[in-house]
């Protein structure tokens, strides 16, 4: 039996982010992963921005989440010895004047001033059609997040702490001071299994509904783009005239089988202001981990106090991944609590009606 700190269970942004953590704290763990399972985190988009273009609005928190995530990546990419974050600002295509007047309104905004420029953006490239300007989102960018799970996961395989297998909830043992899984004793155990919550014993009466979302790659010779263009979905640049072109959003659907509906609805919106031809080298499909309420899910189960949910990032992962993952961390080693908005004793009544 080997005994550890923790055990996680879940190697996606959630799980990784607080694996982060606590080596930086020289705590030990083993993970637990399903290696046939695909995480959301591997094919997301994996951009940072903290507006809400669609309204010209600040995300939750955005500007806390940046300050704790942006140096997460940095730490990541040198220990792991990679490249993650490519800074890149968002372009984003106005539809009317009326979306300029807008924009115009927001940028004269304190609080948005740091992120928008004022000035409109008359022309991006020959071959992206538009009839009223792009306006130019700054301090933004996109996380390689499908190179961060395969790294991270490599880096625990090679220090022998990674289990690459469904989690059998049958073997964990919980008692009061510790939880045993098979050949593993830790004194807590985090959940941070994305969708897969839904399958839990012990968190599955929390309201993840998910969100099916399908993206599509594409290989573009004609375009030569750094920024990431916004209309009704998003086109981001991968380099060498590869384009990443999404999301879709389906509330009914859970499967992650892709389909031709989803890649047809995106290619219509693309060809509204793409001129050039185009090749679709790949097309995905996920399940993000989203709320009903837009906040996520964190802290210790209402009757195993060292069992816990890391979970429901959403739409936004990348920026909310690290921040939660510390406050879990806080609240456990420093008995910070946790802030109402995201502490699943939010729905207790769920649980204990």
């Amino acid at each position: 039996m080997k005994t550890l700190d923790y055990i996680v269970v879940g190697c996606g942004l959630a799980g990784i982010s607080f694996c982060n953590i606590l080596k930086q704290n020289k705590k030990t763990v083993v993970v637990v992963d399903n290696a046939k399972k695909e995480s959301s985190s591997m094919v997301a988009g994996g951009l940072y921005n903290p507006l809400v273009l669609k309204r010209f609005t600040k995300a939750w928190n955005a500007e806390q989440q940046l300050s704790v995530a942006l140096p997460v990546y940095a730490q990541l990419e040198q220990d792991l010895n990679i490249t993650l974050d490519y800074k890149t600002p968002v372009y984003r295509l106005f539809a009317s004047v009326e979306e300029q007047n807008n924009w115009f309104e927001a940028s004269d905004n304190p609080n948005l001033s740091a992120y928008l420029s004022p000035k409109i953006i008359k022309e991006v490239h020959p071959h992206i059609q538009n009839n009223f300007g792009f306006g130019k989102v700054i301090n933004t960018g996109r996380i390689d997040t499908a190179l961060l799970v395969k790294a991270y996961k490599k880096h625990l395989s090679n220090s022998n702490t990674l289990l690459q297998e469904e989690f059998d909830y049958n073997s964990l043992q919980i008692q009061e001071t510790c939880v045993t899984y098979k050949n593993y004793n830790a004194k807590q155990i985090i959940f941070a299994e994305g969708f897969g919550l839904k399958q839990n014993p012990f968190f599955n009466y929390l309201p993840l509904d998910g969100t099916k979302g399908e993206l599509l790659t594409l290989h573009i010779p004609d375009l030569d783009i750094s920024c990431v263009l916004k209309s009704s979905v998003f086109l981001i640049p991968l380099g060498n005239h590869y384009y990443r072109l999404g999301a879709t959003y389906d509330w009914k659907d859970k499967t992650t089988q892709p389909t031709l509906a989803s890649k047809d609805a995106l290619l219509q919106k693309l060809n509204r202001f793409l001129t050039c031809k185009f090749t679709v080298v790949n097309h995905f499909a996920s399940i993000r981990p989203t709320v009903n309420d837009r906040r996520p899910l964190v802290g210790a189960h209402p009757k195993y106090h060292n069992v816990y949910a890391l979970n429901g990032l959403g739409t936004r992962g990348v920026m909310i991944g690290p921040y939660v993952a510390q406050k879990l961390y806080d609240a456990i080693e420093y008995k910070t609590p946790l802030d109402n908005t995201i502490a699943i004793s939010r729905y207790n009544k769920l649980l204990f009606p």
